[in-house]
Formats: C-alpha cells, structure tokens, sequence
C-alpha cells in the first residue's frame, strides 16, 4: 500500500496544475523532499511535466533494480503514454483538494508564492479537519 498524494502548484489565477504520486506522500517524507529539492518554480514544473509518478524520490526502479540516480519514478519510465498520465488542472484550491479525494490521496502538495503548502485530505487516523492545511516538518530526509 501507499500513502497517496498529489503535488502541484499555483499559477496565477489561483488555478493549479498537479501531479498524482503513489508512494511516501506524507509530509515527513515528501514533503521534506519537496522542500529540499522542489525549491523554485522552474524546478516544480520540470517535476511535474513528467506527468504521474509511483514515487517521487527513489533509487529503485520497476523490477526492483538499483537506478545510477535518486529521483521520481514515473509512470512513463514504463511505457505509459504521457497522455495517460498527463499533469491535472484544477480552477481553484477546492477543486483541486477535491481532486486529490477523487483519486484516494491522502496529502495534496502546492508550491505558491515560492512556498509548499500541505493539505490533509484522506487520513481517517486523524482529527484534522478534511483539507486542513498542516505543517511541513522542517529538515532534510536524511535527519535521524
């Protein structure tokens, strides 16, 4: 099983345009990525012209072998078209928190104003209100 996310970011008019995210979305993991990694908006776009990913930093690839670089795993790396898996848009934020519900996300990611911002949606272990905005934790993954 996999924890769910989507990421995106805002454009101008408030609308956004995101990714799906299969593995490892929750904030102490990709949100620390994002954070680390995802720092401006050149590089969030690079990121999710991509299209779908099953992770969004790893060394392991479809059949299990060790990939030269860490990185996100994505969809067309075997052999789904792009159009498949192509970046949503969403009008406004409750479409797209909306959006992230509709394919069983559990953490909906958005880069604004230079900033990620974190979304609870699916996590019923939680008393978090449904599209809460919670804290990204501070640091690198590689913290102990």
């Amino acid at each position: 099983m996999g924890t769910r996310s989507t990421i995106g970011y805002a454009l101008a008019d408030d609308s956004i345009v995101s990714v799906y995210c299969h593995y490892d979305g929750y904030p102490e993991f990709n949100g620390k990525v994002l954070n680390e990694y995802y720092t401006n908006v050149d590089k969030v776009r690079e990121l999710l012209d991509g299209g779908d990913m099953s992770s969004l930093h790893t060394n392991a690839g479809w059949k299990n072998e060790t990939l030269s670089e860490v990185g996100p795993l994505r969809y067309t790396s075997r052999g789904e078209n792009i159009k498949d898996v192509q970046p949503e848009y969403s009008k406004d934020l409750d479409s797209y928190l909306k959006h992230c519900d509709d394919v069983c996300g559990e953490y909906a990611y958005v880069f604004k104003n230079n900033k990620w911002h974190c979304y609870q949606i699916g996590n019923p272990y939680s008393d978090r209100k449904h599209g809460a905005e919670i804290p990204i934790p501070v640091g690198s993954i590689n913290d102990k």
